[in-house]
C-alpha cells in the first residue's frame, strides 16, 4: 500500500485549523505520522507567517481519490479554492510524495516539483523520513535536505500537541 506523504500548512488561526484537519486525517486514516511543526513567511505574498508540517498515511486508492479526500478536508476547515494561488489559507494541503510513484501531468505533478525549492515542505519531511529515497533523484531526503535545504534559517519550531 502506497505511503502518503501531505504538506500541511496555515496562517489563518493556524493552531485551530491544523488541530481540525490533523483530526480528520486521524479519522479518515489508521495510523497518521507527523512531522515537527514548523513556522515560517509566508512565500510569494506579504502575509502572516505559516505554521508547516507534514503528515504520512497509507492509502490505496488512486491518487485522484486522495487529491479528492484532502480537497473536501480543506473545504471543512473553510478553505476558499477560489483565492489567489499566493494568498492566506485557513488550511492546505498538498500532497508531495505517493509513494514511489512519477507522474507529471495537467493533473497531478508528483513528486511535487516544489518539495526541493521550499524549506517549509522538504524540512519537515526530512525530519519525518530522512531515510525515504526520493523515487527521482534516487537520494534520501537527508542527502535532499543536505543539497536543497535554504541555508537561511526561514523557519523555527513550534510546539503543538495533536
Amino acid at each position: 500500500m502506497p505511503k502518503v506523504y501531505v504538506s500541511i500548512g496555515s496562517n489563518i488561526n493556524r493552531e485551530v485549523n491544523l488541530q481540525l484537519a490533523i483530526t480528520t486525517l486521524r479519522e479518515r486514516y489508521e495510523s497518521v505520522e507527523l512531522s515537527p511543526v514548523y513556522e515560517t513567511p509566508s512565500v510569494g505574498f506579504d502575509g502572516d507567517p505559516f505554521y508547516n508540517l507534514v503528515a504520512g498515511f497509507e492509502d490505496d486508492r488512486p491518487v485522484e481519490s486522495v487529491i479528492q479526500t484532502l480537497q473536501d478536508i480543506e473545504a471543512g476547515c473553510g478553505r476558499d479554492r477560489s483565492a489567489p494561488k499566493f494568498g492566506s489559507r485557513s488550511i492546505d494541503l498538498d500532497i508531495i510524495l505517493y509513494g514511489d510513484l512519477i507522474r507529471h501531468d495537467e493533473s497531478v505533478r508528483l513528486p511535487r516539483p516544489e518539495l526541493l525549492k521550499y524549506n517549509f515542505m522538504l524540512k519537515p519531511l526530512v525530519d519525518l523520513v530522512p531515510h525515504l529515497v526520493h523515487p527521482e533523484l534516487n537520494k534520501t531526503l537527508a542527502e535532499c535536505g543536505i543539497e536543497y535545504l535554504s541555508s537561511t534559517l526561514d523557519y523555527r519550531e513550534i510546539e503543538i500537541e495533536f
